[in-house]
């Protein structure tokens, strides 16, 4: 099977997630700057998310240009993955809008431990398909940013409990870890066309 539809398709669903997200933003009812200043957690809380679908557009992008083709397998593990970032535009508002408190911030963290999850479940199915001696699976490797965000998440969640702030922290760092480019895949991927 292709996988040109499951990009459009993805591709689309992740437009419309920016897209809600941006929409949850109230206009202020005032005109000076001061205005902006009850906004700021929903801001900061917009910031944050807009930057995670970011990376995981960008990293879906390259994980389906590593693969040749697609199953019915390889369907459903994509929209599992996309059923998690579609809650994204929810927690994210729900967490600005309540000022990072706990039950929020342990939501925002369990979304995206699943979408995580999600993910790691779609590239083992793609490594999978394609076996291990092929381009994805010798980029990817052990997936210690993959592994490693798992577990910030994990600790993220009840800390959230105990401090809402060190729990966002933590997931500032995971997206810090995967703002930093990896390059492991458009390597292998101009090595196996040359």
């Amino acid at each position: 099977m292709s996988k040109g539809r499951l990009e459009a398709f993805s591709d689309g669903v992740i437009a419309i997630i920016i897209t809600i997200m941006v929409l949850e933003l109230r206009v202020p009812h005032g005109v000076d700057v001061g205005a902006l200043r009850p906004l700021i957690p929903t801001l900061l809380s917009y910031v944050l998310s807009f930057v995670f679908v970011g990376i995981y557009w960008s990293n879906h992008h390259h994980l389906l240009q590593a693969a040749s083709h697609v199953d019915g397998r390889i369907l459903w593990a994509n929209l599992h993955l996309l059923f998690w970032l579609s809650l994204i535009p929810f927690v994210t508002g729900w967490m600005g809008e309540n000022h990072f408190a706990a039950a929020p911030v342990a939501l925002y963290g369990a979304v995206m431990l699943l979408s995580g999850l999600a993910y790691f479940l779609l590239a083992h199915g793609l490594i999978a398909r394609g076996g291990r001696d092929s381009t994805l699976a010798m980029a990817v490797g052990r997936d210690f940013k993959g592994k490693v965000s798992l577990a910030l998440y994990a600790v993220a969640i009840p800390l959230a409990f105990v401090n809402s702030w060190v729990a966002c922290a933590l997931y500032v760092v995971v997206a810090m870890l995967w703002l930093i480019p990896d390059r492991r895949i458009e390597k292998r991927l101009a090595q196996s066309r040359a």
